[in-house]
Order: C-alpha cells, then sequence, then structure tokens
C-alpha cells in the first residue's frame, strides 16, 4: 500500500491543522492506522493510533484533549486533527499502516509515508 501524507505547514501557537493520509494499492480496512513524528537527530515517536474500523483509538499523553485522529475507509484516508498546537509539537509528522495487532510501536507498521512538516511558531 501506499501512503500520502499531506496537509503540515506553519502555524501560530495555538493554531490547528488537520493532516490528511491518503492511501491507494491495498485494502484500506484490513490496517491499523497510525501517525507519528520525528525531529532532526531524535527517533520516530508515537502519536495517535487508530483500528480498522475506527472504533478504537490511542494517543500519547502530550496529544491527549488536543490531536483527534480519524479514518473514512470510503475515501481510503486516516485524518488527524491537531487544535491548540504548542512549538513542542513541530516535527515532520508521518502516517503509517500496520496489517497486524495494534500497536504504538514505529518497528510494528509496515507502510510510511513520506512525511509532512508541521512547524509551530510565531
Amino acid at each position: 500500500v501506499q501512503l500520502q501524507a499531506s496537509g503540515g505547514g506553519l502555524v501560530q501557537p495555538g493554531g490547528s491543522l488537520r493532516l490528511s493520509c491518503a492511501a491507494s494499492g491495498g485494502t484500506f480496512r484490513y490496517y491499523v492506522m497510525g501517525w507519528f513524528r520525528q525531529v532532526p537527530g531524535k527517533e520516530r515517536e508515537f502519536v495517535a493510533a487508530i483500528g480498522r474500523s475506527g472504533g478504537i483509538t490511542t494517543y500519547t499523553d502530550s496529544a491527549k484533549g488536543r490531536f483527534i485522529i480519524t479514518r473514512d475507509n470510503a475515501k481510503n484516508t486516516v485524518y488527524l486533527q491537531m487544535n491548540s498546537l504548542k512549538p513542542e509539537d513541530t516535527a515532520a509528522y508521518y502516517c503509517a499502516a500496520e496489517t497486524g495487532t495494534w500497536s504504538t510501536m514505529p518497528h510494528d507498521y509496515d507502510y510510511w509515508g513520506q512525511g509532512t512538516q508541521v512547524t509551530v511558531s510565531s
């Protein structure tokens, strides 16, 4: 499956962005979908994940209450709505697809998008 992330950009602290990740070449509803982020010199970290039907979600502690992950299986797309953004949210954001069991670990994900840059700055 191929993943194409979009929606990043420059936003002021307190602002919002919605990231999208469009999937093609596979059966989207078979995959657990996740969002990760990475800053230069640091390991890729988990942000959020959503189950195959969209009924189960999980978030890293820093994202709880601010970010919302959703998916539209009819459109083969997963979204990350990011609100109340902070400078420490600045990173390249990656979407990923997992064919196995539920996981928040990058190495468990089988397919990755190319990343979209989010910069939170005044």
